[in-house]
C-alpha cells in the first residue's frame, strides 16, 4: 500500500464497468466483482484509458442491454500496484493498474469514447475463456 508521503500515481484515475453510478457515489471493495462470481475484497481501477476500456467491455452484466461506462474515479484512501497484472503479466506497471480496500469516490462519466471493435473484445473473450479452461484465470484478491 502506499503511505501518505508516497505517491503511485497521479492519475487521473478511471474505473471500467457496466454498473450505473452517479457522480458522488462510491465503489467499495467487499461486492460482487466485476469479473468472476465472487466477492472482491479490493475495488480496482486504472490510469489509463486502455485499460479501463477493457473493463468496461468485458464486465459481467445484469442484463444485457447493460451500457459500457467509463467513471473518472477519486481514491479515497491508500492503494497499491494490482499484482494481477504488475509484474505477473508485464513487468513494472505499464497499464497503470492499481487495487485498493477503500472506496473510490465518482467524480464525472466520460461521455463518449471508442471502444475496442467486436472482434478484438471477441478474440479477448475467447482467450479468457481458454485461460478458464486451463484454470489459470485466477484473480488474486
Amino acid at each position: 500500500m502506499t503511505h501518505p508521503t508516497e505517491v503511485l500515481d497521479r492519475g487521473p484515475f478511471f474505473h471500467g464497468t457496466k454498473a450505473e453510478l452517479k457522480i458522488g457515489d462510491c465503489l467499495e471493495p467487499l461486492h460482487l466483482s466485476n469479473y468472476q462470481n465472487k466477492i472482491s475484497n479490493h475495488i480496482y481501477f486504472t490510469a489509463t484509458l486502455e485499460a479501463a476500456k477493457w473493463g468496461a467491455e468485458l464486465a459481467a452484466a445484469s442484463s444485457t442491454a447493460s451500457k459500457e461506462r467509463i467513471y473518472i474515479v477519486e481514491p479515497l484512501g491508500e492503494f497499491e500496484n494490482d499484482p494481477n497484472v504488475t509484474d505477473k503479466k508485464f513487468p513494472g506497471n505499464p497499464t497503470r493498474s492499481y487495487r485498493s480496500k477503500s472506496p473510490l469516490k465518482v467524480v464525472a462519466e466520460l461521455g463518449s469514447w471508442d471502444r475496442h471493435s467486436d472482434e478484438q473484445i471477441n478474440q479477448m473473450l475467447a482467450s479468457l475463456q481458454k485461460l478458464r479452461e486451463q484454470g489459470k484465470a485466477v484473480i488474486y484478491d
